[in-house]
């Protein structure tokens, strides 16, 4: 045994790439029969990510993907601490109640010291669970006349896939407004007509994943307060603000999207994405208490205590929202503003480049949505490529700019799409035209015999 001992203690002495255990290949399909030294392992698999693209290039994603080493610090001292275990950890409980008050303060809630909401694992399930309580509360009030439950429909402009998965889900009507001409969201006018008894909400979006625009809430809100007034059709209004919920209180504060309408009931939002904290964490708020229905709450106390519950999740780490709570308290809204403000600068300023060099037109600048912006090709014009060419040939410099086409009615329309998030910066933005302006003059030089399709380019998450 002795003997054996030394023998490990010697192998753990050897390079890493010299020793006996990476001197094999390790099973990738299946586990190995035996233990493995952690350094080799870990040595293994980090050498495979380094195969993944570099997510700071990523100008695809919506997601957060640079953080400040105090919020890796942070997550590392939560990384065991479940969420959900409220009566073990009742100070990261106390840290999300909290998160939820700024949150409700920040959204103008008639009463944020007693805001109710929640923490999720993403805005995707704050978007379920908001619609299930919009459907509860139909199915009460169509109860209450007497009228049957068994039609419901929802109203929306172009939705992220989430919508599509709800309405999927629960069984529920999809009345997803199309886009038509150079309209690429929703208005009033389109979302009125698509309304009746069994809408149970209409749900503009504040950033709209194809464009990145801000969908007109309160132009909505009126339009259906006066369908009140002429059918007596009392229809609420849930915001899906993903994205736009952690910019527009920073860089539209006079917008009126958010608990100031009445009508808006409930909104979910995205910390990790503009909201700035590590991937993994959503928030749902309801204007008051009375817009959640109690049945959606389950309480439990098999770990202890009695705790409230409502989530698709139940186990679920503490550190994503811990670490939304340091940025709140780290940025404030100085600090947010100031984040936003200069990436809404990058991506006016990148959309000015790309809008000069000649084949392409700006579809949204970043000026008055999120910091985005979005472009095609101009109509007519026959560059000797498309934007799928263009995508796959930026790749090559390490940039993911997605490249995709609308949904109906525009499904002719190919755009390209950046994200300017946290952690751009002025250089990157020179270097990434730089490289943009390379990728056209290699075209020039080598134009596409034939243009690559949309299932030959791979597709982007939205």
């Amino acid at each position: 045994m002795l003997h054996y001992r030394e023998t490990v203690r010697d192998l753990m002495d050897d390079d890493i790439f010299s020793s006996v255990y990476a001197s094999h290949k390790l099973p990738k399909y299946k586990m190995p029969e035996k233990e493995s030294d952690p350094r080799v392992v870990y040595r293994i698999i980090a050498d495979e990510l380094m195969l993944d693209g570099n997510s700071r290039q990523n100008l695809a994603t919506f997601c957060q993907t640079w953080l400040e080493d105090e919020v890796i610090a942070l997550m590392k001292l939560s990384i065991d601490k479940n969420l959900v275990d409220k009566d073990e950890y009742p100070q990261t409980a106390e840290i999300e109640r909290r998160s939820v008050h700024i949150l409700a303060d920040l959204w103008n809630a008639p009463d944020a010291g007693n805001a109710m909401g929640t923490s999720t694992t993403g805005s995707s399930e704050a978007a379920m669970l908001g619609g299930m309580a919009l459907l509860w509360k139909w199915r009460e009030k169509q109860k209450a006349k007497g009228k049957p439950i068994d039609n419901p429909n929802i109203v929306t402009g172009p939705v992220q896939i989430c919508w599509h998965k709800f309405t999927r889900y629960w069984d529920i009507e999809l009345r997803e407004i199309p886009m038509e001409g150079d309209r690429y969201i929703m208005n009033a006018a389109e979302a009125v007509k698509r309304c009746d008894e069994n809408t149970i909400a209409v749900v503009p979006t504040l950033g709209v994943t194809f464009t990145g625009q801000f969908e007109p809430v309160k132009e909505v809100s009126n339009a259906l307060d006066q369908l009140q007034k002429d059918t007596g059709l009392d229809i609420p209004i849930h915001v899906d603000a993903a994205s736009g919920g952690f910019v527009a209180p920073f860089l539209y504060p006079d917008l009126e999207w958010d608990f100031r309408l009445p009508r808006v009931k409930s909104i979910n939002a995205s910390g990790h994405k503009f909201g700035l904290a590590p991937l993994g964490v959503g928030w749902l708020l309801w204007h008051n208490q009375e817009n959640l229905p109690e049945d959606l709450i389950f309480r439990v106390n098999y770990l202890g205590g009695n705790m409230p519950d409502f989530a698709l999740n139940f186990s679920r780490p503490g550190g994503q929202v811990i670490s939304q709570y340091y940025n709140y308290l780290r940025l404030g809204r100085e600090g947010y503003h100031k984040v936003h403000a200069l990436c809404r600068d990058i991506a006016m300023y990148t959309a000015g480049e790309i809008g000069k060099l000649g084949p392409f037109e700006i579809i949204y600048d970043g000026s008055d949505g999120i910091p985005a912006l979005s472009w095609k090709i101009k109509d007519g014009a026959n560059p000797g490529f498309n934007l799928f060419d263009l995508a796959d040939r930026l790749r090559t410099r390490g940039w993911l700019v997605p490249a995709y086409s609308m949904p109906a009615n525009r499904q002719d329309l190919i755009v390209q799409r950046i994200l300017v998030r946290h952690g751009s910066s002025w250089d990157l933005s020179y270097l990434f035209i730089n490289d943009y302006r390379d990728a056209l003059a290699y075209f020039k030089k080598h134009p596409v015999s034939r243009p690559l399709t949309k299932e030959e380019a791979g597709g982007f998450s939205h």
